[in-house]
């Protein structure tokens, strides 16, 4: 549990957008937007720090399957038309939405919904799709902080939707192996417990520093 306690400043910062990024988008064509979008989503703690919590509450490589597609096809749309139309959000704002969604799956995942409120859990599938949309717009939020130019505009975006798919399933390949090694041993119950109360405790720390930082920027 320290150890994930020890993770916290690191969803903090995340999402950080450096020089060196938009030197590379100006140089490197293509490319570069692959491999910088593969960058961004494994460095976006809070994107895969959901998706740990979808998987955490499903056990077969089928299911998992269908769920992140759902997950990927609902974030593309956004990010692809949101990019494409010139839509933009409050980054601290939408970044804050992104956060509760982690909170959201931790509480989930620990029968909140029947504990709290006793009363069943929204539909999974339909909230997993939701819940992309909103992590697309800010992944789109992302990549229009960049300065892209015309030339081959929509290909530069499909190029970084590319890198985000291919970032996201190199940081799940080995959660996917570990929480499903854990699942045969007798610490799973409590390693389950801890793992989905950092998410809650992670998504409301976030979401706290961004709504902060939301506020001050709006005044």
């Amino acid at each position: 549990m320290g150890f994930l306690f020890g993770l916290l400043p690191l969803v903090l910062s995340a999402h950080d957008v450096s020089d060196g990024d938009q030197q590379l988008l100006d140089s490197g064509g293509l490319p570069s937007y692959i491999w910088v979008g593969a960058k961004h989503m494994l460095t976006g703690y809070d994107h895969i720090l959901f998706l740990v919590g979808v998987i955490f509450f499903l056990k077969s490589f089928r299911d998992i399957l269908v769920f992140i597609t759902v997950f990927t096809l609902g974030h593309s749309i956004t990010l692809i038309g949101a990019t494409y139309l010139g839509v933009t959000a409050k980054e601290h704002l939408i970044d804050a939405i992104i956060a509760i969604s982690v909170l959201y799956k931790g509480f989930e995942n620990l029968g909140g919904f029947e504990k709290v409120f006793k009363t069943a859990s929204p539909n999974l599938l339909a909230m997993v799709f939701c819940f992309g949309l909103i992590h697309g717009l800010g992944l789109s939020t992302r990549l229009q902080s960049f300065a892209m130019g015309q030339t081959d505009f929509l290909a530069k975006i499909i190029s970084f939707n590319v890198g985000v798919e291919l970032g996201q399933v190199a940081a799940l390949i080995p959660i996917i192996f570990l929480i499903d090694r854990w699942r045969t041993k007798r610490s799973y119950g409590a390693f389950y417990k801890a793992a989905n109360m950092y998410l809650i405790i992670a998504g409301a720390a976030l979401a706290i520093y961004q709504m902060v930082h939301y506020l001050q920027n709006s005044q």
